[in-house]
């Protein structure tokens, strides 16, 4: 294949049919401009399109180019389960949408690997209670960093992954696990995913990083899309701007485009206008 689609007809459409195989695409965004629903999105079509042509075609139409989604979709939480995941999608997209997105996702929880090393109560995150056998085990478990590794290396091989999200991760810095470890998995992912050839999706909050933080992930994955609010008197749009991207920055550039203004509704995250720049 060419390019996987990202899922946002028109966005691939102008970056020509989407992102080369074997990218590790970082999703950063302010609250509420776009970067979760954007993820929703690429999943939710790149899902549907197995699932249900009718549904594909209603809502993101014809492949653009040498475009070809990919065989499998793996939607990877730290903190959440699959019905949480349902319930956010909800709020997003028209039904018949969520029911053939869920049924073509492949969705694990690694809230047991995340939580484990907090405080935080078994029953909370597992559904039952930490008993003597449990704590015996536990210097032999895996980290999250470490499960999410191996994970990945099972799956993300021509598939599309959506990681949400590394906000999650920045959260847990401890004594554990620091920001460096977080910054080096992600360099790995990136050089693995050129094996790979799928496409990689990591979800991260703005509001949650330092610029040098930020500036240490941008710099380890082959592409990032900045989600903002603009404000142009009294009307705040969402914005999307594509940073950093091999193999599609370029094609932008020519057209002096990089910005692009954005909207949500019942069919997820789409491209409504785009700016030009010079």
């Amino acid at each position: 294949m060419d390019s996987i689609p990202f899922g946002v007809s028109r966005f691939d459409r102008i970056v020509g049919g989407g992102a080369p195989p074997g990218s590790v695409v970082l999703l950063v965004g302010e609250p509420g401009a776009g970067a979760r629903e954007f993820m929703f999105t690429s999943a939710t079509m790149n899902a549907v399109h197995d699932v249900d042509v009718d549904l594909f075609d209603l809502y993101y139409g014809d492949l653009h180019g040498e475009s070809t989604p990919p065989p499998e979709v793996h939607y990877l939480s730290f903190t959440a389960d699959e019905s949480n995941l349902r319930r956010e999608m909800s709020y997003v997209f028209e039904e018949s949408l969520v029911d053939a997105a869920t049924e073509g996702i492949r969705f694990h929880d690694f809230s047991a690997e995340y939580f484990r090393p907090s405080p935080i109560p078994r029953e909370w995150y597992a559904g039952e209670a930490t008993t003597l056998q449990d704590l015996g085990e536990r210097h032999n478990r895996v980290s999250v960093l470490t499960a999410l590794g191996n994970y990945l290396n099972d799956h993300a091989a021509g598939n599309l992954v959506v990681i949400d999200s590394l906000t999650d991760l920045v959260a847990a810095v401890s004594d554990e696990m620091s920001f460096h470890d977080i910054s080096m998995v992600m360099r790995g992912v990136s050089k693995a995913a050129r094996r790979w050839g799928g496409l990689i999706l990591a979800l991260v909050g703005r509001d949650t990083l330092e610029r040098t933080d930020l500036g240490h992930l941008m710099d380890a994955v082959d592409g990032t899309l900045q989600f903002q609010w603009d404000t142009g008197g009294s009307k705040r749009a969402r914005t999307l701007v594509v940073q950093e991207f091999r193999g599609v920055l370029s094609r932008l550039e020519s057209e002096d485009i990089v910005r692009f203004e954005t909207q949500i509704h019942d069919g997820g995250f789409d491209v409504s206008d785009v700016r030009k720049i010079r």
